[in-house]
C-alpha cells in the first residue's frame, strides 16, 4: 500500500458506492485509496490492523497507520475533502456512541433506503488506480 488514506466500504451497497464516488470528486489530489469490504485486500488489511468485530455495513479508514470506523471514519475522511465539508467535523462534540447508534439505523436500513448491487462495482477507466484488491 502507498501513503494513500485507504478506505474499506460495502462494494454492493448503492449508497456506500455514491459516497465514493462524492469522495473522488472531493479529492482532486488523490489523498484516498478504496477497497471493497468483500476484497481479499480489505480482509488482509483489517486482520493487519487487527479489527475483526465490524460488519459490511462499517465504513474503515486507514490513515497514517490509524484505523477509523464508522462515525469517526465519516469526519476524517470529510476533514481532507475540498469545499467546506471539514466543517462537519462540529459533530465530534457528540459522543461516538451516540454518533454511531445513528449510524447503525442508517447503516442497517441503507438497502432498503438505497438499494443493492448484485457485484461490488467496477471503477471506470479514469478512476481505476485509485481502487485496490479488485
Amino acid at each position: 500500500m502507498d501513503n494513500r488514506y485507504l478506505v474499506i466500504f460495502d462494494g454492493v451497497c448503492n449508497f456506500c458506492n455514491g459516497a465514493v464516488n462524492f469522495i473522488i470528486e472531493r479529492d482532486p489530489y488523490g489523498k484516498f485509496a478504496f477497497t471493497p469490504m468483500q476484497s481479499e485486500f480489505a480482509q488482509e488489511t483489517l486482520r493487519s490492523h487487527r479489527i475483526t468485530s465490524v460488519d459490511a455495513d462499517t465504513i474503515i479508514l486507514v490513515k497514517d497507520g490509524k484505523t477509523f470506523v464508522r462515525t469517526k471514519a465519516a469526519l476524517e475522511i470529510a476533514r481532507d475533502l475540498t469545499g467546506y465539508w471539514y466543517l462537519l467535523n462540529v459533530f465530534r462534540v457528540i459522543p461516538p456512541p451516540v454518533r454511531d447508534w445513528f449510524y447503525r439505523i442508517f447503516a442497517r436500513n441503507r438497502y432498503k433506503l438505497f438499494g443493492k448491487a448484485n457485484s461490488c462495482m467496477m471503477p471506470t477507466p479514469d478512476v481505476k488506480n485509485r481502487f485496490i484488491g479488485i
